[in-house]
């Protein structure tokens, strides 16, 4: 990982105490998900979605599309929610996104979303947890 300082740290030890080993792979070494495999990927309700590692919203409900890539994909953040890096892994130029409160992996962004923001953010399932709304009485 980064040697960055975020506001949110944890030794590899406590983040290995956290989550679980597939968690621990994406979050934390930046790791994906097979394709189609993740519980969001189909995932419509309406809440908000929250990093696995620290809880801070990430993601809207009402920002969620379905991509048809085989992974949860969003056209937006929540502000400053997300921290962009240059990602040249695996012979590619990619941006890379990322939790900007603890620095946990969340998957890549790319130029290619159907909204007005034309963007799609590409989210690994393991990265992130849900919370309905709560319905009103």
């Amino acid at each position: 990982m980064s040697s960055k300082k975020y506001p949110f740290q944890k030794t590899d030890e406590e983040w290995k105490k956290i989550l679980n080993s597939e968690e621990y792979y994406i979050l934390r070494e930046k790791g994906t998900e097979k394709p189609f495999s993740g519980k969001f990927n189909n995932h419509f309700e309406s809440g908000i979605y929250v990093c696995k590692g620290c809880k801070q919203e990430l993601y809207d409900s009402k920002s969620k599309f379905e991509s048809n890539c085989g992974w949860p994909s969003y056209d937006g953040s929540k502000s400053g929610a997300i921290e962009f890096k240059k990602d040249i892994s695996y012979g590619m130029i990619r941006t890379e996104i990322l939790c900007s409160k603890c620095g946990s992996h969340q998957g890549h962004i790319f130029d290619d979303g159907p909204s007005l923001t034309g963007k799609r953010y590409c989210v690994n399932s393991l990265s992130v947890e849900f919370k309905p709304n709560k319905k009103s009485k």
